[in-house]
């Protein structure tokens, strides 16, 4: 079954490459979507494919890379399309 998600992950998160962890980490578990910076200092991300795995990466997502310190990990549903492949987005 797939699932589709979109999570705001707030802390320190950027700066510490998170958007390029959360690309690697997407596509070693087979994920659509993209991931991006905020301006307000976060990082929001989609993340689409087997349930399973989407719910292995949103648990991932609260650790991060070695110098991310994750202190919310909100997750909302998304119903938008997402093409295949994982990409990362400029700042919005």
């Amino acid at each position: 079954m797939t699932k589709t998600v979109r999570v705001e992950i707030s802390g320190r998160v950027q700066g510490v490459w998170f958007r390029a962890w959360t690309e690697a980490t997407a596509k070693a578990k087979g994920l659509d979507g993209w991931v991006r910076n905020r301006r307000d200092g976060s990082v929001e991300a989609v993340f689409s494919g087997d349930a399973s795995a989407v719910d292995a990466m949103l648990e991932a997502c609260w650790q991060g890379p070695q110098h991310a310190a994750v202190a919310a990990v909100d997750r909302y549903d998304h119903d938008v399309p997402i093409n295949p492949g994982f990409t990362v987005k400029p700042t919005a």
